[in-house]
């Protein structure tokens, strides 16, 4: 038993659930809007079911975009499954929520980064970058082979590059993100 709680672990399990709760409406509704996904995974993660085709082609790390053409979202406490179409090949994939690496939408500018699932608990983990700002998760930019907005959904195998950083103050509409330093005795 371990000598000390696991906050990083229990933040990336609470993290994964927006991704589940997201997903669990996008199969219910439909995709609101300009919203869309992009889903990175661990193609070699336990669970992950994919045709033999696609696992060739993406042997370590395959990124999945939601938007246009995909059907038969279907998500459960574990995982989901969806069709896809890969160059004119129609697939259904099913992918573990343990195994995802990364989600972004970029109608909103909002990512997710995750830490590898099997990680080995007396290592020291980093912390997920959501944890450290909760109220602005850290943007992930989608892979550069992304299609235009009206091509079909297709696959990346490159990971998602993180943007740049700016010394731009980020646009704040309302409310106001605080430092806890602020707050800390000097």
């Amino acid at each position: 038993m371990p000598d000390h709680i696991r906050y990083d672990l229990l933040t990336q399990q609470a993290l994964r659930g927006v991704v589940r709760n997201v997903l669990v409406d996008a199969a219910k509704k439909g995709l609101p809007g300009e919203h869309h996904f992009y889903i990175s995974f661990d193609t070699r993660a336990e669970g992950v079911r994919l045709s033999e085709r696609l696992r060739a082609q993406y042997p370590e790390q395959m990124t999945v975009i939601l938007q246009h053409q995909f059907w038969d979202l279907t998500v459960t406490d574990t995982g989901f499954e969806v069709g896809l179409s890969f160059g004119g090949i129609a697939e259904k994939l099913g992918v573990p929520f343990d195994a995802i690496k990364g989600f972004f939408d970029p109608s909103v500018q909002f990512g997710l980064q995750f830490e590898e699932a099997g990680e080995v608990p007396g290592e020291q983990a980093e912390e997920p970058q959501t944890a450290k700002q909760p109220a602005k998760p850290t943007p992930v930019a989608p892979p550069s082979a992304a299609p235009a907005p009206a091509a079909p959904a297709a696959a990346a195998a490159e990971k998602p590059k993180e943007k740049p950083e700016t010394k731009e103050k980020p646009e704040v509409s309302g409310a106001q993100v605080v430092s806890l330093d602020r707050f800390r005795k000097k």
